[in-house]
């Protein structure tokens, strides 16, 4: 199966579980990887048989911009949701994480795979 990637996906969003998380805007990042065949695009040159990674992010952005969460938890399960309900995918390892979420840390995340195999 082939992957497609789109790495850093840096976007704001209120969420968390304390009341001063839920009133400012706070940066996530996330990581796609897509389990997509992609011969028929390659042997066609034709996008139409591509996953359209500009459609996906666009997608990603909007959920994350018209929602909130307390927890990372739900929302990656939400996006990875989305994904295989909505675009020919096999499968999507989703990453997301929130920088200096944690004093003394760089960085602290989730990172999950989903396919439309097993239930999401």
């Amino acid at each position: 199966m082939d992957k497609i990637f789109l790495k850093n996906l840096k976007l704001k969003t209120k969420i968390g579980l304390f009341d001063w998380e839920k009133q400012i805007d706070q940066i996530i990042n996330i990581n796609l990887e897509a389990g997509f065949d992609i011969k028929k695009a390659a042997a066609t040159d034709d996008v139409g048989y591509s996953l359209d990674y500009k459609t996906l992010s666009n997608r990603v952005r909007d959920y994350v911009d018209n929602n909130t969460h307390e927890l990372i938890e739900t929302l990656i399960e939400s996006i990875a949701g989305i994904i295989l309900k909505e675009f020919k995918v096999e499968y999507i390892t989703i990453s997301i994480s929130k920088p200096g979420a944690i004093r003394d840390s760089e960085d602290v995340g989730i990172t999950i795979t989903r396919s439309k195999k097993s239930p999401t």
